[in-house]
């Protein structure tokens, strides 16, 4: 019992020794490698397997693509700055366009472009050829033929590529021939401008319509305003209270002061000569202008067609009719303003890199996958079978 202790030193200095004998790695290291070679059935189904399928995939099974690339910018014409500073920092030019950015990209990527696409079946025809791979084809291997599975093996075939820091879009198009591929690229091109092109007249057309229908309205309420102050004046019987009293108050400090002189000199007669006949003639034209001066202030105020009350209800249609004009006026400025924005915001396709016909076909790349193929499977194989050497190992 004394000596038990002892030997487990003993037999850990022995353990550090072993690990620290080079001789003694190399016997392990050995001994791990037979273990693996005892997964043979593992390799086969690692590495030979894999290896074998992409030899007859990629070598004789799989299908030339051929990939056209096309690039293309939302512009639209950009406002100029009105300050100084802002002239420095940015000149005149044109700006990205947002919304007909990702409008274009989405028609592209929609069902919509695939119905247009193949009209008269041109995009399936192009696509279910005889000289394409059954594992390329479409509607082979199980998928079906209907609508709903064409897009989705549209969806594969097209790539839209947004770089948000360019507005760039990359429009990329895989065929089985070069000129399909150039094709569908250069009909989804065309889409692309269409819809930027009615997103445009849509845009320009709700912008004028919205302000003439302001400027059809104003025109109304001015055009009513005119009317009932005419109809106002005619019935009333004036043209302006205001400008018309003036005249009156005129007319009436004219007879005041014939009035006034009549009494002096019917005063004067009196007192030279009372018996004279010209002091009956004299109170007769006094008391004929008393009576004018009297109707006349009666026609300015008092009487119930006075111009005094025919001063309010003339103010109040005449300011409507003035604000109506008004109106009218500055709906027409924004019609005229709408028509110069409608104009200046017209945004268009800009394509920098056009679809040409490829040479040769860019995919698959054939002996790059199936090099990917042998390593992936290498290290699958090794992984797993130091993992069952483990397991092996502990169980014994």
């Amino acid at each position: 019992m004394l000596d038990r202790p002892g030997a487990i030193v003993a037999d850990e200095k022995s353990d550090e020794q072993k690990k620290a004998d080079p001789s003694v790695e190399q016997s392990l290291l050995a001994r791990a490698v037979r273990r693996m070679r005892g997964f043979g059935w593992l390799f086969l189904l690692t590495v030979v397997l894999p290896t074998t399928c992409a030899i007859l995939y990629f070598g004789l099974l799989a299908s030339d693509v051929y990939v056209v690339e096309s690039k293309f910018v939302v512009r639209s014409p950009e406002k100029t700055s009105a300050s100084g500073l802002g002239v420095l920092l940015k000149s005149a030019g044109f700006a990205n366009a947002g919304d007909e950015v990702y409008a274009a990209r989405d028609f592209v990527e929609s069902r919509d472009a695939l119905r247009e696409l193949n009209k008269g079946g041109a995009f399936s025809a192009a696509y279910t050829m005889p000289s394409i791979s059954i594992f390329d084809r479409f509607g082979t291997l199980g998928s079906g033929n209907d609508f709903e599975d064409l897009y989705k093996y549209y969806s594969k075939r097209i790539d839209v590529r947004h770089d948000t820091a360019s507005s760039i879009i990359t429009l990329e198009v895989r065929a089985y021939t070069p000129q399909d591929a150039k094709r569908f690229n250069e009909q989804l091109l065309e889409m692309a401008e269409n819809t930027v092109n009615r997103l445009n007249t849509r845009g320009r057309q709700d912008l004028i319509r919205f302000a003439q229908v302001e400027v059809d309205d104003a025109k109304r309420s001015a055009g009513n305003a005119a009317i009932t102050l005419a109809q106002y004046r005619s019935r009333e019987g004036v043209i302006d209270p205001e400008k018309q009293a003036a005249v009156q108050l005129q007319m009436v400090s004219k007879l005041q002061d014939e009035l006034i002189a009549t009494e002096n000199q019917l005063v004067q007669v009196r007192a030279f000569a009372p018996r004279n006949p010209q002091v009956e003639v004299l109170e007769v034209k006094a008391k004929a202008l008393t009576r004018q001066i009297d109707e006349e202030l009666g026609k300015i105020v008092g009487a119930r067609r006075s111009l005094s009350s025919a001063t309010a209800e003339y103010q109040r249609l005449f300011l409507a009719s003035q604000f109506a004009d008004k109106q009218l006026a500055s709906a027409m400025a924004s019609l005229e303003e709408a028509r110069n924005e409608a104009r200046r915001k017209q945004a268009y396709v800009e394509r920098i890199v056009q679809p040409n016909l490829p040479d040769s076909a860019l995919e698959p790349r054939r002996l790059r996958s199936i090099l990917a193929t042998f390593a992936l499977g290498l290290v699958a194989w090794a992984v797993l079978s130091m993992v069952f050497a483990g397991v092996k190992e502990h169980q014994a």
